[in-house]
């Protein structure tokens, strides 16, 4: 994916792209199984979408992070019950 289709991502795309780069057990590889964005896409995104202090916190803490690359991981994982049911 190149920048031209990175702009072609909506907000709320950034968003949840955004969020499960943050989550220690979401991986670079269903992230891009998701949205077919690359690690360094996903990590200019987080560049342009936080803070130099808060990209640079998040930046220290996933390098070389195993469970970031689902080939080194071996985490495993589940859904919470509670996930996907409606709310009344």
């Amino acid at each position: 994916m190149d920048k031209q289709a990175i702009k072609l991502l909506t907000d709320i795309e950034i968003d949840r792209i955004v969020e499960m780069a943050w989550e220690d057990r979401t991986t670079f590889d269903t992230i891009y199984d998701q949205f077919g964005i690359s690690e360094s896409e996903v990590i200019k995104i987080m560049r342009k979408s936080m803070k130099r202090s808060s990209f640079l916190m998040w930046r220290e803490r996933v390098s070389g992070r195993k469970t970031k690359h689902a080939s080194r991981s071996e985490a495993q994982r589940f859904r919470c019950s509670q996930q996907d049911k409606p709310k009344n």
